[in-house]
């Protein structure tokens, strides 16, 4: 499988970006889930009676927040958390939850300083530093995401999150076998999340074992039946092993699910040509 090798690095920093931009989704490493049910008219009713009984709670208006915030009715959440704050302004969890909002919205900024004066109130809040550790990691600024996640892992070495974000940090700097031990130690901690198996199966294919790189993003696929980029980078996988109508039901699948993927399209393009 020579003729693999010039094309592996291209697909594998492909499939990074798309990592890095956020495009693997689900549980724990999904930061800003999306719960319509949370912001039914029903829901929304019981918090809003909840705050017209009690319009000093600072709590209600945070958790109408949320659930506003959860059905992707953001400027309504906002409104919310800048109500709680103005009454509760040593609320931490409250500046967390509205960064979470601003990060929907693009705000990166805002959400910064909204975890920074989190954490400002409580120095070992966890959930502010991750939620700031990714940002910086996402805008490249790897010195400031790294010292985010470090100190959580210094802290508490049970929280998957700063494991899986600091291993995207040393995978995009092309330190796979560090990544990897992150990687797996995310996996360790919460074994039912496909993210980190897909990134430690691009980490494994950066190094060049396919057979491992195979196995990690087989259960990614399983995990999440709908993620083109473990499809993708499944397909090279099997296509380094010497398996090219494998590779080819993957690279399929893959752009079933997304027919803008370069790896995908490119792994058919090779294979069909035999």
């Amino acid at each position: 499988m020579s003729s693999m090798r010039p094309y592996l690095p291209r697909a594998t920093l492909f499939s990074l970006a798309m990592l890095l931009a956020g495009c693997v989704g689900g549980n724990v490493y999904n930061d800003v889930p999306i719960n319509t049910s949370a912001g039914s008219s029903t829901n929304i009713a019981s918090l809003t009676a909840v705050i017209e009984a009690n319009p000093s709670d600072a709590t209600a208006y945070s958790t109408r927040g949320i659930a506003y915030g959860q059905a992707g009715k953001l400027d309504q959440a906002i409104e919310d958390f800048n109500k709680a704050l103005q009454l509760n302004p040593q609320s931490y969890q409250t500046y967390a939850n509205r960064a979470l909002v601003y990060r929907r919205q693009g705000q990166d900024q805002l959400a910064v300083s909204d975890y920074t004066r989190a954490i400002n109130i409580k120095p070992d809040y966890d959930v502010a530093y991750v939620g700031r550790g990714n940002i910086y990691r996402q805008q490249g600024n790897y010195s400031a995401a790294l010292a985010d996640f470090n100190s959580v892992i210094a802290r508490d070495s049970s929280d998957a999150r700063a494991f899986y974000n600091r291993g995207l940090i040393y995978q995009a700097q092309n330190q796979n076998n560090r990544a990897i031990e992150d990687f797996a130690t995310a996996i360790g901690l919460n074994p039912k999340a496909s993210a980190p198996y897909i990134a430690r199966g691009i980490s494994y294919l950066a190094v060049n074992d396919p057979k491992a790189a195979f196995s990690d993003l087989s259960m990614a696929v399983n995990l999440d039946r709908d993620s083109a980029i473990a499809w993708a980078n499944r397909g090279l996988a099997l296509e380094q092993l010497g398996k090219p109508k494998e590779a080819q039901r993957s690279y399929s699948r893959a752009m079933t699910l997304d027919n803008s993927n370069k790896i995908a399209r490119d792994g058919l393009g090779r294979v069909s040509r035999g």
